[in-house]
């Protein structure tokens, strides 16, 4: 991937010097693109020099005063800000609690609705149902959005995520995002959707717009790392095995993608059990107030498939004693 992204900048430059709609796009960026889609099974893909760019476009692009934004209440803080920047009225409903999210579609007074779920939470580590939000969203002419941010490369078919997997990737009312920098290890993101929503989103998402291209580097490091999972579709296989020995010494449920979430009993003992973990040798998250809820602190893992067997033992006896 480092040789890529090198690659990439003797050819195209540093940066792409521009926006996209000046001359900011790159045959780079229309490869990275067709290989995103292809790959997850979407007609068709937009990057962005951000993940958070991408939840910023998609969402700002969609909503107008006449949207109802139902957004669950753990959403990464790219969409929470999505939803202050759009002009739509926004409710909040309680985590993968689909009844509430009946409720406030059933009530809405708006023409158009969105809703915002991640597949995989990036805090909690678990899943959305997703089927049964796409069965809502149809029945009641609502758009899904779903922030694959943590399934892209790790859950599903090969790491094309959870939205592929449950066979939803080629519903017209599913829109998913993603990240380059996590699973791909790159950075920026991207929006795959319909052809005709991929069009809407760059003549009116502000973001994409006034913002200058996806660095050549960046997408080409990302473009290399579809290659590889393309070829070695064993790696996202590798990293949930992984993952499910790290939570098999937390005590905790085996997480869908590769975050594990480990709940502490307050912001203070998540900080020394983070410095345990790093006396250890072990580098954990430490997710608390006021970056995530009241009473959400968490440690959170990250499993890699380029974890040696003797690593993830590392990092297990690390977490069964802050555990204990």
């Amino acid at each position: 991937m480092t040789e890529a992204a090198a690659t990439a900048a003797r050819q195209w430059g540093a940066g792409a010097t521009a926006s996209r709609l000046v001359t900011g796009t790159l045959d780079l960026h229309a490869e990275l693109e067709a290989a995103l889609a292809a790959f997850c099974g979407r007609p068709a893909a937009l990057s962005f020099s951000t993940g958070y760019h991408a939840n910023l476009s998609v969402v700002t692009a969609l909503a107008d005063d006449d949207t109802l934004i139902v957004s669950d209440a753990h959403v990464h803080a790219s969409l929470v800000d999505a939803c202050r920047l759009s002009r739509g009225r926004v409710m909040v409903v309680p985590h993968n609690d689909t009844v509430a999210v009946v409720d406030a579609l059933a009530t809405r007074t708006e023409r158009r609705a969105l809703v915002l779920v991640e597949s995989i939470y990036s805090v909690l580590g678990d899943e959305a149902p997703l089927m049964e939000l796409s069965a809502i969203c149809s029945l009641t002419d609502a758009v899904l959005v779903v922030d694959e941010a943590h399934g892209m490369g790790v859950a599903g078919s090969g790491g094309r995520g959870l939205v592929h997997s449950v066979g939803l990737a080629s519903h017209p009312r599913v829109i998913v995002s993603l990240t380059l920098s996590k699973a791909l290890g790159s950075q920026g993101g991207a929006v795959l959707a319909q052809p005709e929503l991929i069009e809407h989103v760059v003549n009116r998402a502000r973001p994409f717009i006034y913002d200058t291209g996806l660095a050549p580097p960046a997408a080409g490091a990302a473009l290399a790392a579809l290659h590889v999972l393309d070829s070695e579709p064993e790696r996202p296989a590798r990293a949930l095995e992984c993952a499910a020995r790290l939570a098999a010494a937390a005590g905790i449920d085996a997480p869908a993608g590769a975050v594990l979430s480990v709940p502490m009993a307050g912001p203070a003992e998540a900080l020394a059990a983070q410095d345990d973990c790093a006396a250890a040798g072990v580098r954990v998250g430490c997710f608390r107030p006021p970056s995530v809820p009241d009473g959400v602190s968490r440690l959170r893992f990250t499993a890699s498939s380029r974890l040696t067997d003797r690593q993830v033992d590392q990092a297990c006896e690390a977490i069964a004693a802050v555990c204990r």
